[in-house]
């Protein structure tokens, strides 16, 4: 069966629009001693992916693990159903680091605002003196929109979406 083609950039970034739009939980994964530890946690993006933002407690294992090491990857997949293809669900993976936002950052107050218009159920867990804002820069990304239709961007070009071709042997 022959790859199919690369789609319009511009289709691919409608796509991706359309699934972080859709999809408002993610799998937030640490490093627990060296190994993958996935999370499920609710997330804000920035217009573009490579500014994430997430609200955690301090007691939570994630983030005693971003405090010792902050690098992350977030996966944002396209919920599951009968009669869909599991392999064909359309998917985002991302990679970078995460780091408290302080509150004196120029873009707390923003960011505040948006999260608890995203999730207004949060509004009383930022009262608690345990949980802080967490702003995770995403370096590279990995989008997949179906068979054969697998994108990589970088942050510092994030819309410039390549296609990834399968390798193939001489």
């Amino acid at each position: 069966m022959p790859m199919p083609d690369a789609m319009p950039i511009e289709e691919v970034q409608s796509t991706y629009e359309k699934l972080v739009a859709q999809v408002r939980t993610a799998v937030l994964l640490t490093l627990k001693q060296g190994h993958p530890f996935g999370s499920h946690v609710p997330y804000l993006i920035e217009d573009d992916w490579s500014r994430v933002y997430l609200h955690l407690s301090r007691l939570a294992l994630h983030t005693q693990q971003m405090l010792v090491d902050p690098r992350v990857s977030l996966f944002i997949a396209e919920p599951d159903a009968a009669g869909k293809n599991p392999s064909a669900l359309q998917r985002l993976n991302l990679q970078g680091t995460g780091a408290i936002l302080s509150p004196s950052h120029e873009s707390y107050d923003r960011v505040k605002q948006r999260y608890l218009r995203q999730f207004p159920q949060s509004q009383m867990l930022f009262g608690f003196g345990d949980f802080a804002i967490w702003e995770l820069r995403m370096s590279d990304a990995h989008l997949v929109l179906g068979f054969g239709q697998a994108y990589l961007a970088q942050s510092a070009k994030p819309r410039e979406w390549q296609h990834q071709k399968p390798e193939t042997k001489p």
